[in-house]
């Protein structure tokens, strides 16, 4: 079974340097209907501008991963790791005990647009940690690629927490299969572009819950940009 999260029904937020829009309740935005998909917690569509940014506040338990889809985002935490995430790039951040940190579009002059994740960790008491890796447009282009799991295999960021993160790029012919085991649910993200999955036709925005389903299927790609989630249940 799929369920589809229209991207014009996720919750608006809006002030004069920040657009964000909130595929489950986040903030002051609030849906009792909508307060996250197992241990996915909140993805968020930030688009930023030029120079501002979100100043230095703290966060506990909770597995952050931010994914730039277009420019570039600077990042500075409270143990010491300062970088800039770009397009390409994802970069995980276990905040669990407690950490403080800051998140500012780098560029003067050019907005930064990219998605803040949230899962709830599998234990609490973690000591914070931080990691970023770039993973190529070519592993990702016509097939899922992993770059987030639990036991980091193939290169990917370690998340804590039994979920399985893949993105990919889809486009013209190009198509993927992905077998669900028994057990667990997926939720599929269209970061930008159109995509056709299990016969649904998904638009930028879009979401996607997909339940007591055996085979997803992705194909039909209009310079499509997606997030794949397998998650425990």
């Amino acid at each position: 079974m799929l369920t589809i999260r229209r991207s014009q029904d996720r919750g608006p937020s809006k002030i004069d340097w920040l657009d964000s829009r909130h595929s489950f309740s986040f903030g002051q935005y609030y849906d009792p209907s909508h307060m996250g998909f197992g241990p996915l917690r909140v993805i968020n569509e930030d688009k930023v501008i030029a120079g501002a940014g979100f100043p230095t506040h703290g966060h506990a338990d909770m597995e952050i991963i931010s994914y730039v889809l277009e420019g570039a985002l600077e990042h500075r935490d409270s143990i010491g790791t300062g970088s800039v995430i770009k397009p390409g790039d994802v970069q995980r951040m276990s905040a669990c005990t407690g950490i403080r940190h800051s998140e500012f579009n780098h560029s003067k002059t050019d907005p930064v647009h990219f998605l803040q994740i949230w899962i709830l960790p599998e234990a609490n008491g973690i000591k914070p940690s931080y990691e970023q890796k770039a993973f190529d447009e070519g592993s990702k282009r016509g097939q899922l690629r992993l770059v987030g799991s639990r036991d980091a295999r193939d290169g990917s960021l370690t998340i804590h927490q039994d979920v399985d993160l893949y993105a990919g790029l889809f486009d013209g012919e190009e198509s993927a299969e992905f077998t669900l085991r028994p057990g667990r649910a997926a939720w599929i993200q269209v970061a930008r572009g159109a995509v056709r999955v299990n016969g649904e036709d998904l638009e930028a925005g879009d979401g996607a819950a997909i339940v007591d389903t055996d085979t997803i299927r992705i194909n039909g790609g209009k310079a499509a940009e997606i997030l794949l989630f397998d998650l425990g249940r």
